[in-house]
């Protein structure tokens, strides 16, 4: 499911998506995630989208993505644009073949999310390319229990109804909003836990709450599912509060 923050100039997520910047001029790149959803044992929804925001998380303090690693000026470049990112299906040999190609495969308790460095728009490789985006659509099978309220909560908005690739992406947009607003000792302590985080769905009332309160907040740019400029999702992180 492809998604985009809309972070224009040097607000990463105050600003609204209709405003223009440098970065829609600059050239577009993409951070592809593969989910991997196999026919007999489908991953948990709530766990597929912790998965994928400590995958997002995992590939940003990578020291292949830091510095002169070999992926920081693919990262550099996708930062300094628009920060999509798209999420896909793969099962069987299609997951073996991306398991192949560079990245990281990050594992939770039923879900394998495999992140690999920024691609620009028009330049997936093949294997990425092929497959699909659609028929992510995941369920519970029981009501996640009540998030920590001492560690990083990731809260999705309880208007919006979002398939389970769309909220993937929007969970892992609200992990690196939150990642930019840590001081380095913060993102160290963070680390050093695995990128523990909760991904909930926020009730009204919370809801409210927590857009009015100067966490970082994703607006999304609503090319697919939900309207443009929505509130999609609050980084809920115990530093930042």
């Amino acid at each position: 499911m492809t998604s985009d923050p809309a972070v224009p100039g040097d607000s990463p997520f105050r600003a609204p998506p209709s405003s223009r910047s440098s970065r829609d001029e600059a050239p577009q790149f993409v951070l592809p995630l593969v989910v991997r959803i196999e026919r007999a044992a489908p991953p948990a929804r709530t766990d597929a989208l912790e998965t994928a925001a400590r995958a997002v998380l995992t590939l940003l303090s990578d020291e292949r993505a830091l510095g002169d690693g070999e992926w920081a000026r693919a990262v550099r470049d996708w930062q300094d644009a628009r920060i999509r990112k798209v999420v896909r299906r793969a099962r069987g040999a299609e997951w073996r073949r991306a398991e192949a190609l560079p990245g990281i495969t990050v594992t939770g308790k039923s879900a394998e999310v495999r992140v690999f460095p920024p691609v620009p728009l028009d330049g997936w490789p093949k294997d990425l390319a092929r497959l699909q985006v659609s028929g992510t659509d995941l369920d519970d099978p029981e009501p996640p229990v009540d998030a920590d309220a001492t560690a990083p909560v990731i809260w999705l908005n309880p208007d919006l109804g979002m398939s389970a690739g769309k909220a993937m992406a929007q969970a892992g947009h609200g992990a690196q909003l939150a990642w930019w607003e840590l001081p380095e000792q913060e993102r160290t302590a963070w680390r050093e836990t695995g990128f523990a985080l909760a991904v909930r769905t926020a009730e009204p009332d919370r809801w409210r709450e927590l857009t009015a309160s100067g966490l970082p907040v994703v607006r999304d740019a609503g090319f697919t599912e939900i309207a443009p400029g929505s509130c999609t999702v609050v980084a809920d992180h115990p530093a930042l509060r």
